[in-house]
């Protein structure tokens, strides 16, 4: 019996979950196709002949969504194991959504790209199979940039809409997406989440001023903006950031957004609270702005060295290496042609990540830092076998199960990217656009490396066996791997 039911909870047999869950989807889709007025607006004050198509779907997606949203369920609450399906469900419920504007409005995509796309976006990804960006309609690109600007956290806290419905915390839905290691300090998981959309709101209005001031049009501002502070990387030309690469002031500022975007965001709530402390003091932070200091040092340091001016080299390095590791996935210019040298490098630079609690994705630094500390107490325990110790990070006690669960996960990140890369070869890729599609893919990096999917690249050559593959990959990367794939456990289905 007490298999059956949650501490507290009425127990849930199918009919009543798939009710639960497809109220969560349809409220999704709903507060989607609300958003998708935007683009309709910016079509009709454009003239696009793609207009009209934006608004049926629009309505058609409201009015499935309300349909689905406004069936009555009673008082069943969702099983906490449940949330795994239903957070994989919404992710995939919005990305398939979001592909009916590709389709049937221009680019008019077919299926596989189209949801490659939305699932790029969604995910905050930022690769693209779309060429001729700088020629596309202002709709399309708003669409694009909304996607990653709602995928970045925006869409965490358009789901504390539905889930007071569900009687299912915020929270939860909030760990089972990204793992979290901040601490919950606000009274209701729910004020926390909304704290935190505020948090969002207002660095993506200072980004967008600052652009403003840099030189940037209104609406490559309010785009870029959204995809920058979401560390997603979709921008409105195939040149990608190097558009701007003219403009020294909008790559600075642009560098400085995407760390913004990668810190944890309880800390900026933090911040509005007049409390400075833990900003500079976090471990994870230090180690992560740390961490980027040396390899933009170093980077910088190998292209003086062959040639290149300091302040040139400085700016394009730092701009490039903290869009790899934040996951950002923008690029100034291909640096791939740096040298062979550059390949190794960012190849390793894809694994890194941002902090927990931040918009990018990546493996995160504290997983590094949690296998410092594990390595340390393995070469203490060779060399002393009697010796007991306990672990800290951040002045919690770090337990053996958080380690097992960390090694865990990095276990199933490499062995996912492994599978992902040889699925991608049985397409007759090579080697290195096999391996970095994988990693850019699970890492929700962005571009890869080599010709083919590089910064210079897109993945629109690849065939649509190859896209699903990346999509599969973009979304388990995304949800923290472990979040999608215990659904194809079986043992998850018996209960």
């Amino acid at each position: 019996m007490q298999a059956n039911q949650s501490l507290g909870q009425t127990p849930l047999d199918s009919r009543q979950a798939i009710k639960l869950l497809l109220k969560a989807v349809g409220g999704l889709i709903a507060l989607l196709s609300i958003a998708l007025l935007a683009p309709f607006v910016m079509a009709v004050v454009n003239g696009e002949k793609e207009q009209w198509t934006y608004l049926t779907l629009s309505i058609l997606g409201l009015v499935v969504g309300l349909l689905l949203f406004l069936q009555p369920v009673g008082d069943a609450k969702l099983r906490a194991r449940q949330v795994f399906l239903l957070t994989s469900l919404c992710w995939i419920s919005a990305s398939l959504f979001a592909t009916l504007p590709f389709i049937f409005a221009q680019p008019y995509m077919d299926f596989s790209s189209a949801w490659f796309e939305s699932m790029s976006a969604i995910t905050t990804t930022g690769a693209t199979v779309i060429s001729g960006l700088d020629d596309l309609p202002a709709s399309v690109l708003l669409w694009r940039a909304m996607l990653q600007w709602l995928g970045g956290i925006g869409i965490i806290v358009m789901a504390m809409a539905i889930l007071p419905f569900l009687q299912v915390g915020g929270m939860r839905l909030f760990q089972a997406e990204s793992s979290d290691m901040s601490g919950k300090f606000m009274p209701r998981s729910s004020h926390m989440v909304m704290a935190i959309g505020r948090v969002y709101l207002i660095l993506t209005a200072a980004v967008v001023g600052l652009y403003l001031v840099g030189g940037m049009g209104s609406f490559d501002a309010f785009v870029h903006g959204m995809t920058t502070i979401g560390t997603a990387g979709f921008s409105n030309y195939d040149a990608s950031f190097g558009h701007f690469s003219d403009t020294p002031f909008l790559i600075i500022t642009g560098t400085i957004f995407m760390v913004a975007g990668a810190l944890p965001f309880v800390l900026y709530i933090r911040l509005l609270k007049r409390d400075f402390e833990p900003l500079w003091k976090d471990t994870q932070v230090r180690a992560f702005v740390t961490f980027l200091i040396i390899a933009i040092a170093l980077i910088t340091l190998v292209q003086i060295v062959k040639g290149r001016e300091f302040g040139d080299a400085l700016m394009h390095t730092a701009f490039n290496v903290v869009s790899v590791v934040t996951t950002t996935g923008y690029a100034t210019e291909d640096y791939g042609s740096w040298g062979s040298w550059s390949l190794m490098v960012f190849f390793y630079l894809m694994f890194i990540g941002g902090c927990t609690g931040s918009t990018s994705g990546g493996m995160k630094i504290f997983r590094f830092q949690l296998s410092q500390l594990l390595l340390r107490k393995q070469f203490s325990q060779l060399i002393h076998p009697n010796l007991v110790s306990v672990q800290t990070y951040q002045d919690r006690r770090v337990n053996d199960s958080l380690l097992g669960s960390m090694v865990a996960f990095c276990f199933m990140y490499f062995l996912l990217i492994a599978v992902i890369a040889l699925g991608l070869s049985l397409f007759d890729l090579d080697f290195l656009t096999a391996i970095s599609g994988a990693a850019s893919a699970v890492g929700n990096v962005g571009p890869g490396l080599g010709e083919i999917i590089g910064p210079a690249g897109n993945f629109s050559s690849l065939d649509s066996g190859a896209k699903l593959l990346l999509i599969f990959a973009m979304l388990a990367g995304r949800l923290e791997i472990m979040t999608v794939l215990i659904l194809f456990h079986r043992h998850y289905w018996r209960h």
